[in-house]
């Protein structure tokens, strides 16, 4: 799709023009589209397949690293994934008119408070073309058009499926433009990110550096789906077992994304026994350690030689690939602390026995989503039961944790009367 050759505010005035229309759909128009969506991808995974190595191997030839290229890349059981959370999606309530909570004041008047979609929605993201089809699916099933802004690495990938999406629009009644593909370098985002009255949201899903760009120049309100510094920390009455499965779960099982762990703290009562466990079972993995000097010392003169010393940096970096930073701490009062200093608020872990402890460290520990004995890799809104999800809000602001339908809404109270004025 040639959309770099329409001014991006021409794009998002298009949008305005149809959310209006999305917005006042019913159901069943809007879960037709979602269904054609799934159906499409599922008929024309060859054409995505293709066009999702031409950007593949754009990216091996740029030297994207071994997890960004994971994240990059659409296979056939990735597609039928992304189709089938279109229908997930489908199958969820439809959150528009949504009764919230009603009354009826002292006056006689019936007052509503009504979910409604928030209008045009922009979703700014970087090398993850599933996003395309979980922020259409997303925005067609809670009413709001949207804008997708990919980043070049998946040009070819997003062209081909932000095209399914609109044919599938277009297919149940709706105007091609409640779905649309944005183009264009740092000069086009930021016009998008400055279209005030007509994009209502802007939504980035990327590392710190997006999260940047957009606060410079951004003046319509963002909702943030940025960095997971997360960690796993592993108390004194933690089974240790339990908690050497948890670590490695949330370090390996796909460390390209923003819930995998990136630090793991471990009590000094159970670090002599845990270390040297750890220790193999992250190198059996093929994970890089970074640690302090008590892991290391714990650790044993053999193993130590393979571990780098952490640096501060290393606390508070999104590694996002097989590196794992690791420090012994005297007290969950101590872990609290070090979240608190180099987390990004988005998905914290406790492996404990100890209530008293995993309750501290609940209430302790500001995040979006906190885990008492289980990985952070579960902060997913395929796995809250969302359908998908557009990314993991680190913010608090009426949305938190994973963003599907119902935080893609706002609401409006609806007042009834029986010819009533105010005196």
């Amino acid at each position: 799709m040639a959309t770099e050759q329409i001014s991006v505010a021409a794009l998002c005035a298009e949008a305005k023009a149809a959310a209006p229309l999305l917005a006042r759909a019913p159901r069943e128009v809007k879960d037709a589209a979602l269904e054609a969506l799934a159906a499409s991808l599922e008929a024309r995974s060859d054409q995505i397949i293709e066009a999702n190595a031409r950007d593949l191997s754009a990216g091996e030839a740029a030297g994207l690293s071994a997890s960004l290229l994971d994240r990059l890349l659409l296979d056939e059981a990735r597609i039928a994934a992304i189709a089938a959370g279109a229908r997930e999606v489908a199958a969820l309530e439809d959150p528009v008119g949504e009764l919230i909570e009603q009354d009826e004041l002292e006056n006689g008047l019936r007052l509503r408070k009504l979910r409604v979609p928030l209008g045009v929605v922009a979703v700014v993201y970087e090398a993850r073309p599933n996003v395309t089809i979980d922020a259409s699916a997303l925005c067609l099933k809670s009413g709001n058009a949207c804008l997708l802004r990919g980043s070049g690495s998946a040009e070819h990938s997003n062209a081909i499926m932000v095209e399914i999406a609109a044919d599938a629009a277009e297919s149940a009644g709706l105007p091609r433009s409640v779905v649309t593909l944005v183009g264009g370098g740092r000069d086009q985002l930021a016009e998008l990110a400055t279209q005030q009255g007509v994009v209502d949201l802007i939504v980035p899903r990327g590392g710190e550096g997006l999260k940047a760009a957009l606060e410079q120049v951004a003046t319509i309100p963002v909702l943030y789906a940025a960095s997971g510094n997360c960690h796993v920390y592993v108390d004194r009455a933690a089974d240790l077992e339990q908690a050497a499965a948890i670590a490695l779960n949330a370090k390996v099982q796909r460390p390209g994304v923003c819930n995998a762990a990136e630090t793991l703290l471990i009590h000094r009562d159970v670090a002599p026994k845990f270390v040297p466990v750890i220790v193999d079972r992250m190198a059996e993995a093929g994970v890089e350690l970074r640690a302090d000097a008590a892991t290391k010392e714990l650790a044993g003169a053999e193993r130590s030689a393979t571990i780098a010393d952490a640096t501060d940096d290393d606390w508070g970096r999104e590694f996002l690939d097989l590196i794992l930073a690791v420090k012994v701490v005297d007290s969950v009062d101590e872990a609290i602390d070090h979240i608190a200093r180099y987390g990004s608020g988005h998905s914290e872990a406790i492996v404990s026995a100890d209530d008293a402890a995993a309750l501290e460290f609940e209430l302790g520990v500001d995040a979006a989503c906190v885990y008492v004995n289980a990985s952070t890799r579960f902060t997913d809104g395929a796995e809250f039961g969302m359908g998908a999800e557009i990314g993991n809000s680190t913010q608090k602001l009426h949305a938190r944790g994973p963003i599907g339908l119902r935080e893609l809404c706002t609401f409006k109270y609806v007042i009834s009367g029986d010819g009533h004025v105010r005196g």
